[in-house]
């Protein structure tokens, strides 16, 4: 099989431990892209938070994309253009806000520049801004602040919380939102259907391409859906046995360099 695209996690695929691309994995997709295959970064982070790996596997000269907030959104690096956009139902921002309260978590979102927090800071909301490299905004009144369109929501939190407010989140939203952990002290929550799959569907009718071309890579549960969904799922070493069990292939780990191993052996 001619695979024409290769689909990249960020966080414990793409970047090591050290939240850096390492000299050998860059190179090797750096020449992919000569050679005109497509390189897509998708990531839960929001779009702020992975402009700066877009920049240095400089997608924008190679027509590379951009599928951020687990996939409500993805951007053409070379045009900018829109590819496809979902947001959240305006009125759920309310009943999210008052359940993180009710739970003892926090929640956040983002605008264009700074994560939104609306229930005090804490280890893994901290852990958040730094992965994605954004100033944090604390805010009295969340929901009140939140007036804009946003893509996901994320609730932060000790891991039996953050299981235990997935079901109860679950049972009220029903079909009405996308909810799950993206890592154990991650709650990711996203418009109805949304998911790195079914905007990868969306991705590869503008391209005109089939999943038969596409490699996905990943190691977390927020993978598990285009690891499945592939071409050629790929999952890391250092992946959730969860989503090892769902691969058609493992790879080296990212601190081994996983993604040059992929691109050396399949492309």
């Amino acid at each position: 099989m001619s695979y024409q695209i290769i689909v990249l996690d960020l966080d414990g695929t793409l970047t090591n431990s050290k939240k850096e691309i390492t000299p050998k994995t860059k190179a090797a997709l750096m020449k992919i892209q000569e050679e005109g295959k497509i390189v897509v970064l998708a990531s839960g982070r929001p779009t702020p938070g992975i402009l700066h790996l877009a920049d240095e596997l400089e997608l924008q000269k190679y027509g590379g994309y951009i599928l951020s907030y687990n996939g409500a959104k993805i951007i053409n690096c070379k045009t900018k253009e829109i590819v496809y956009n979902k947001t959240l139902p305006q009125e759920s921002i309310q009943v999210l806000y008052d359940k993180a309260k009710e739970f003892g978590i926090g929640i956040l979102s983002y605008s264009e520049s700074e994560i939104i927090l609306g229930n005090g800071q804490d280890q893994y909301n901290e852990l958040e801004a730094k992965i994605n490299r954004l100033p944090v905004k604390e805010v009295e009144n969340f929901p009140e602040y939140i007036d804009f369109p946003v893509n996901k929501c994320l609730m932060t939190g000790e891991p039996e919380k953050i299981l235990k407010a997935q079901e109860k989140l679950r049972e009220l939203f029903g079909e009405k939102l996308n909810i799950f952990r993206s890592e154990p002290f991650f709650l990711e929550i996203m418009p109805s259907n949304i998911d790195k799959a079914y905007s990868l569907q969306k991705l590869l009718n503008y391209l005109d391409c089939e999943k038969s071309q596409m490699i996905c890579c990943g190691d977390g549960f927020n993978d598990l859906s285009m690891i499945r969904y592939a071409g050629l799922g790929v999952a890391m070493e250092n992946a959730q046995p969860e989503v090892k069990k769902e691969a058609d292939f493992i790879t080296y780990s990212n601190d081994a360099d996983g993604i040059a191993h992929v691109i050396e052996t399949f492309m």
